[in-house]
Formats: C-alpha cells, sequence, structure tokens
C-alpha cells in the first residue's frame, strides 16, 4: 500500500522551517521546498518517461490552496497526455518570436540602409536618410512595420505628390524598398501597400501627368563674359568658389566640397571621388589655364579649396548669395540683372551647366558625348554605357580651355560687322 501522506493545514504548513522537501497533503507529489531560508512549492510527477519538478510559485506570495489548485491542473493535463512543460517552453517561444517582429517602420529602414552600405555611397545613404526624416518618420516612422497599410503610404506621399513629384516617386521607392525587406525578414505579411502597379496607382496620379520640369534660370552665354567681369568685383570666397564651377562647367555641390588632395596641378587635374558626385561615379575634370590661376591664388591653410570664414565647407546659399548680390549691385547702378531670357527669373549658379552646355552646341564642334561627359551625365542607353570606357579626357581638356578662353573674351555684340580682308 502507497504511504498516504497527511493533509496539512495553512498554519501547519507556515511553521514549517526545516530545510527540504516537506510534503503537504491535498494533492499527490506537491511539497513545500526550503531552502537557504526561502519557500516554494514543487510538484513531483511522472510525464512520459521522466520524473519532472514542476515549479508552482514562491510561498507564501503562492498560499497553500492555490498551491493544491495548481498541482491538480497539471495532473490533470499530464492525464489527458499534455506535457505541461513542452507547452510552456512552446508559449515562451512562440512569444519571443512574437517580440523579435514587433519592430517599427524606422527600425527596418535603419536595418535596410545598414545593410545596403556596401552598395551605396555614403551620400547616397545620408540622401536616404534625410528623406525618411523629413517626410516618412512623422507620419509612420513609431508604427509597427506589421501595421502600415495603403492609407498610411498615401498620407505620407500626398502632400508632396504633385509639388514636389520627383521626390515623391524617389521616396515611394525606397518606401516600397524598405516594406518589402520586412516582408523577407517576416516582420510584415501580405501585399506592399507601397507598390505602384495595381496599388498606389489607383491612389495618386501619375507622376508624368504632375512632374513639372522646371529649368534652372541660366545665363545666355554670349553674357558669360560681362557676367564674370561683375563677378571680379565681388569679394569672398563664395564668389571665387561660383567662378571656379563655372569654368569647370561643374555642380556647386562638388566645388564647395572639393579638397586640395583631390588636385594635381602638375598635371592640370582635379578627381572628384565618387561619395561626392550624383552618379556615384569618379569624375576627372581637367582644369583650365584659368581655373589653374585661380587655384593658385587661394591660400592653402584648410584642407578645403573654397572653406567658409568659419573653416568649415560654404553653404548652397553663400554661392546662391553671389548671383543675387551682383543682380541687387546691377539694379542700384540702373542696369538690368542678369535674368533666363525664357523665364525672365533671375539667374542661380546650377544655371551656368546650362549655360555651358548651350555654348558647347551653338558655338563648338564637340559631338555631344563630349559635352554630356563633362558635365558628368550619366548615358541614359544601356547598351552605349555598357561598351563606354573611357572619360573622353584629353578631348575635354581641349573643350574646357577653349570655354575658359570663350569666359575671358568679350563676345561679338550682336549684329556687329566684322570685316573681313582676302588677299589683294
Amino acid at each position: 500500500m502507497p504511504k498516504i501522506t497527511k493533509t496539512l493545514g495553512p498554519l501547519e504548513v507556515k511553521r514549517l522551517s526545516k530545510e527540504g522537501f516537506h510534503s503537504v497533503g491535498g494533492c499527490r507529489g506537491l511539497y513545500l521546498r526550503i531552502t537557504g531560508g526561502s519557500k516554494a512549492w514543487i510538484l513531483r510527477i511522472k510525464i512520459g518517461d521522466r520524473r519532472r519538478d514542476l515549479g508552482l510559485g514562491p510561498y507564501p506570495e503562492t498560499g497553500l490552496a492555490d498551491a493544491r489548485r495548481k498541482a491538480q491542473e497539471l495532473r490533470d493535463q499530464v492525464k489527458a497526455g499534455i506535457d505541461p512543460v513542452a507547452q510552456k517552453k512552446a508559449a515562451q517561444s512562440a512569444m519571443k518570436a512574437s517580440q523579435a517582429k514587433q519592430v517599427t517602420f524606422r527600425q527596418v529602414a535603419e536595418q535596410y540602409l545598414e545593410a545596403k552600405a556596401g552598395e551605396k555611397t555614403e551620400r547616397h545613404t545620408q540622401v536616404w536618410r534625410s528623406s525618411f526624416e523629413m517626410h516618412v518618420y512623422p507620419t509612420i516612422g513609431d508604427m509597427l512595420v506589421q501595421d502600415v497599410e495603403l492609407a498610411h503610404v498615401v498620407k505620407v506621399l500626398e502632400p508632396i505628390w504633385i509639388t514636389t513629384s520627383v521626390t515623391a516617386t524617389k521616396l515611394r521607392g525606397r518606401i516600397e524598398a524598405v516594406l518589402s525587406m520586412a516582408t523577407v525578414m517576416e516582420y510584415r505579411t501580405g501585399p506592399n501597400p507601397a507598390d505602384w502597379k495595381g496599388n498606389l496607382d489607383q491612389c495618386l496620379p501619375k507622376p508624368s501627368k504632375v512632374a513639372k520640369v522646371t529649368k534652372q534660370p541660366a545665363l545666355p552665354y554670349r553674357q558669360i563674359h560681362a557676367f564674370l567681369d561683375d563677378l571680379h568685383g565681388i569679394e569672398g570666397m563664395g564668389a571665387l568658389a561660383l567662378e571656379f564651377a563655372i569654368l569647370c562647367a561643374s555642380r556647386s555641390g562638388e566645388v564647395r566640397g572639393a579638397k586640395w588632395s583631390e588636385f594635381d596641378l602638375h598635371n592640370a587635374v582635379w578627381v572628384i571621388p565618387a561619395e561626392r558626385m550624383k552618379a556615384e561615379e569618379e569624375h576627372r575634370v581637367p582644369l583650365s589655364d584659368a581655373a589653374l590661376d585661380l587655384l593658385k591664388k587661394l591660400p592653402r591653410d584648410n584642407d578645403l579649396v573654397f572653406p567658409s570664414v568659419t573653416g568649415k565647407m560654404l553653404s548652397d546659399m553663400t554661392v546662391s548669395a553671389v548671383c543675387r548680390r551682383i543682380n541687387a549691385r546691377r539694379e542700384a547702378d540702373g542696369h538690368t540683372p542678369w535674368t533666363d531670357e525664357k523665364s525672365g527669373l533671375w539667374i542661380v549658379p546650377h544655371g551656368f551647366r546650362s549655360t555651358f552646355r548651350d555654348w558647347c552646341s551653338e558655338q563648338t564642334a564637340y559631338p555631344r558625348e563630349v559635352a554630356e561627359q563633362a558635365l558628368a551625365h550619366t548615358i541614359a542607353n544601356k547598351v552605349e554605357a555598357a561598351y563606354r570606357r573611357g572619360d573622353l579626357f584629353e578631348k575635354r581638356r581641349h573643350l574646357m580651355q577653349e570655354w575658359a578662353q570663350y569666359c575671358q573674351s568679350p563676345a561679338p555684340e550682336l549684329g556687329q560687322v566684322i570685316q573681313i580682308r582676302g588677299k589683294a
């Protein structure tokens, strides 16, 4: 006959103090374990072929009645063929798996940028992060990525879809990429709410219908010499940076971020690293005599070629302000400001790249690809891009020298008759 355990009451249990296991009765296998002054309930039970000690909670937080109830529930589960230990582990595992999927859109976006860091330049990554900070995170940044739906994506894109269509289109693709990663990582399920075809195209107008191609106000190339005369009357590093950008047909950001380590003055070449180029490819710029002369007059006490007064990189507004100062001075002197012929708007620094391009087309016989390479434009035709290996550097060297000479020479006035004398 099995030994029958005396059923203890609450007061008797409270008086137990000897270390070890104390059977309290009321449910087979229920013990109060005392060790090191602490007390806890234990159910000793056979599950399958193994004997297990199952914890039921500390005493006195868990009272005698609750301990007996829990012990009996576990015995009933085992009797029904359920392994409570395995069931508990499965529940904990499911909870951890669920918690692992509780990630926000911001967290997945940062994870995506880290994963793609080897494919993208630092500049490219910063552009992505800035666009998210400005347009995406305020709306869905802190939302669980699994909860992001079509309505949320529309809410992000709608305010800028028409006003800045190009930016909005790029942003949609970035959101789509992040949500696609979230699906692959099993953070979310279902269709991608940032997909365009058969999805957002039903909620937003086509980009081609709303995008407004706005050209930067550009100076007619015949006026470039007169403009440079005005520019030479402006002091400051911003004016020098603008003149250098004009001579090299470069973007403002490329010039403002230029470092002396990028220049080989002996061979008259400026190598702009890929991370500072819009196309994310290294670009060699042949330096004309005029560009070299300008560089040689600059101080070398800073790694930046055109530093601000604080020693940091010039801001875009500093260079833009040079054009505005020139036009304000012209108006004050009773002269017509420098404007774009078609729009009538005041010129801006980026427009001088268009000035250079117009001059190439109308005043030179250089092939189109030479002018486009000088502007560091990407080749739209993928087949042509695949076969083009060189950068037409020597041809561009002659082109940039001719451009600099044109900038330094007064253009003949329209209608001026030039007498050409032949041999007698």
